[in-house]
């Protein structure tokens, strides 16, 4: 293979590509969405749920979280897979 050859192909990897950007900016704005109807249409249960939360032990909300994003991973890779 030319040594050229190689030097481009490298370089195309290296770059982001703009759909990929696309799609993080789109996941974000569906979470605010989603965050935003939920406190609209039940302020008053998410401000409980906040309170539940901010009283829980931290090993607990580490533990949701990770499992959370294990989960978030998982279903993006089966997406996109």
């Amino acid at each position: 293979m030319p040594r050229g050859a190689y030097r481009r192909r490298r370089r195309r990897r290296a770059r982001a590509s703009p759909l990929r950007m696309a799609d993080l900016i789109a996941a974000l704005g569906l979470l605010l969405a989603i965050e935003g109807l939920t406190f609209a249409a039940f302020p008053g249960a998410a401000r409980r749920a906040a309170a539940e939360i901010a009283q829980a032990p931290e090993g607990l909300l580490r533990g949701v979280g990770i499992g959370a994003a294990v989960l978030g991973v998982l279903v993006l890779w089966w997406v996109r897979g």
